[in-house]
């Protein structure tokens, strides 16, 4: 990566730890709230870890990095030698983490331009890798910027969930309210729609919603060039299958990425999760 031009995150982007060395990414972690315990996502607290919680129903919540650690992650960049600094964020509408970011910028050494994604995921992991790819070609600070946008602006993500009651908890699903009434008797397909989490569809097996799942993902990747993720929470041969699928059908596909997600994302949509994000190059 450029030296001039850093680019920061948040833990929520999921991308590979050799991803994120590779390209001199910074993520800055969220936090979870387990308990009485406040942990770090990413160093602090594990996905299986979560998981257990959230089956035992133990209260989890979330909360945004303080400025503060922005603030010392842009002073440490600039000290290192960066120029100027993009740093890209979660849907400001499913966090404050872009709030936070905002206020630190004011007072860093060097020029922030703080980006909302409106991702989350590997869809806002594809941003940052647009944003850092384009530093590393030696382009300026507006063109990474302008690189982030473009992806976001093309990028999609699909999910299935077993329950909506953690994201109903969270307060995370919107319109998807309109779901709770039925939610016992249908397995809901949500989509990530201006930054928020929206219904999609309703289907009445888990079975069948996967299969809509990949049907969807297969129908928006095309034939062109495109990069996919697959998601999930404590579902990893249901993660694997998918993928396998969607390895078989999608004819452009570049790269493809699965992981678990982590306890920030983990915690609003509960064990069983099944995520897919579609982003054409």
């Amino acid at each position: 990566m450029s030296r001039h031009v850093a680019i920061v995150t948040d833990s929520t982007a999921y991308l590979p730890d050799r991803t994120m060395e590779r390209h001199g990414i910074i993520a800055v972690p969220l936090t979870v709230v387990l308990g009485d315990q406040a942990l770090r996502e990413g160093t602090e607290i594990s996905t299986r870890s979560l998981a257990q919680a959230l089956q035992k129903r133990h209260p989890v919540t979330t909360s945004r990095p303080s400025p503060a650690l922005f603030a010392e992650t842009y002073r440490d960049l600039a000290a290192a030698g960066a120029q100027s600094i993009v740093s890209l964020h979660l849907s400001s509408e499913l966090s404050g983490t872009y709030d936070a970011a905002v206020v630190a910028a004011r007072e860093a050494p060097v020029p922030v331009h703080v980006v909302d994604t409106g991702m989350i995921a590997m869809a806002l992991g594809f941003c940052a890798l647009a944003a850092a790819e384009t530093a590393e070609a030696g382009g300026t600070v507006d063109e990474a910027v302008a690189a982030a946008e473009k992806r976001s602006s093309n990028t999609s993500a699909y999910f299935y969930v077993d329950t909506l009651d953690y994201l109903r908890r969270g307060g995370r699903i919107g319109a998807a309210q309109a779901l709770l009434g039925s939610a016992l008797a249908v397995k809901p397909l949500l989509q990530l729609s201006d930054g928020r989490i929206e219904p999609l569809e309703k289907v009445r097996t888990a079975s069948k919603a996967i299969a809509r799942l990949e049907e969807i993902v297969a129908d928006r990747a095309g034939n062109a060039p495109v990069d996919i993720a697959v998601h999930h929470l404590a579902a990893p041969e249901r993660a694997s299958a998918l993928a396998e699928r969607l390895r078989e059908r999608v004819p452009g596909l570049a790269d493809l990425h699965v992981s678990e997600v982590g306890a920030v994302i983990g915690a609003h949509t509960g064990p069983g999760l099944l995520g897919a994000v579609v982003s054409p190059r």
